[in-house]
């Protein structure tokens, strides 16, 4: 399982004028059976939110607020990401008879208002953004947005972007769709939304997000997800300057040559690349010539075997990248470390498809092999 998580809007998208069909909720439940978990992105304020959606403890996160918000449906826990807006501010609009409904975080009103509300925040120099969704519009700190909320939440709940699936249909899902690994629109979502979607459901609104679900649980999004350009690290250029390019997602590559051919030159500059794309990756390095790599932990020494509970933990954070110096295993030991590294990892990626890289170094030894 490669995409551990969905991540949907709300209005226009799972919902229809404010509502959930059954169909949809049911579909979403047997993702949830699947294993993966299910975040709902929206800029609806939450008590609002939960007036409409009975279901709400069905999602492991809500971003609401267009990312302002974070809510945990269990504890019902509330984590304000970003500042309040100003009383000012809000006084100003009232003054100025501006229809406005202000959350936590975010300040909501309608077009045409949104030049009397530029006005305000240009006489207050205050650093706030407007985002229009549909009609509606939307007043939040800068660089407050659905992706920044899915970003926190994401952290949370330590996984990569790159195994989550978003969809949406307005202006305000663009960067959070664009943050996810894989980007989906409903049928119904605004044209260009569908243009810079990597594809588009059959189906309008809840119906498509269904069939999504349901596509995520029968095959991973297989064919479909194939040759996502934010799922590929790029090798080389063919002869015609096209880049040749190999993905995360059961992607594998031997690095063969003499001795002091360069091999280790290229793992490292692959690794680097690695690292530019977001993805995690693990080194099982029997020889240490990997322990000097910037920004990775490295675990064991020549006195000292790498401890496996603390490589795994580690590897649970997605944003680590981490290094397993083999120095201080016995040659005759590594079959006996591998035996106890491996499964450990393979449960990890089952739990998060991470790490999305793994580089064997040595590999032609037996004991490797």
């Amino acid at each position: 399982m490669y995409f551990v998580a969905l991540a949907t809007d709300y209005d226009g998208t799972i919902a229809e004028d404010g509502v959930v069909a059954e169909a949809t909720l049911e579909a979403l439940r047997e993702l949830k059976q699947s294993g993966r978990k299910l975040l709902l992105v929206t800029g609806r304020q939450l008590p609002d939110l939960k007036k409409v959606l009975p279901g709400i403890a069905l999602f492991d996160l809500v971003v609401a607020e267009n990312g302002g918000i974070l809510f945990d449906p269990k504890t019902s826990e509330e984590t304000l990401l970003a500042q309040e807006p100003p009383q000012a501010f809000l006084d100003r609009l009232q003054a100025s008879e501006v229809p406005v409904s202000a959350g936590r975080c975010i300040v909501a009103t309608w077009e045409p208002h949104q030049n009397a509300v530029l006005e305000v925040i240009r006489e207050l120099g205050l650093e706030l953004q407007i985002i229009f969704n549909k009609g509606a519009v939307m007043v939040l700190p800068a660089g407050v947005s659905k992706a920044s909320g899915l970003e926190a939440a994401l952290a949370l709940l330590k996984l990569s972007p790159h195994n989550v699936v978003g969809i949406g249909d307005a202006e305000n899902d663009h960067a959070f769709l664009w943050f996810c690994g894989c980007a989906v629109a409903v049928a119904n979502a605004l044209p260009l939304l569908k243009e810079s979607a990597d594809f588009v459901t059959e189906e309008p609104r809840g119906a498509g997000v269904a069939a999504l679900a349901r596509r995520m649980i029968a095959d991973d999004l297989a064919g479909l997800s194939e040759g996502l350009s934010r799922q590929a690290v790029e090798l080389a250029l063919d002869e015609a300057g096209a880049p040749i390019e190999i993905s995360s997602r059961g992607g594998s590559l031997l690095i063969a040559g003499m001795s002091g051919g360069g091999k280790s030159t290229v793992a490292t500059g692959l690794l680097e690349r690695i690292v530019e794309r977001g993805f995690q990756f693990c080194v099982i390095d029997p020889e240490g010539d990997y322990a000097e790599l910037e920004n990775t932990a490295s675990l064991g020494d020549p006195k000292h075997e790498p401890r496996l509970q603390e490589a795994v933990e580690l590897l649970r954070h997605p944003k680590e990248n981490l290094v397993i110096n083999l120095l201080g295993v016995q040659l005759d030991e590594w079959p006996r470390y591998f035996a106890k590294l491996f499964p450990q990892l393979c449960q990890l990626r089952a739990e998060t498809a991470r790490p999305h890289w793994m580089l064997v170094d040595e590999a032609h030894q037996k004991p490797i092999i």
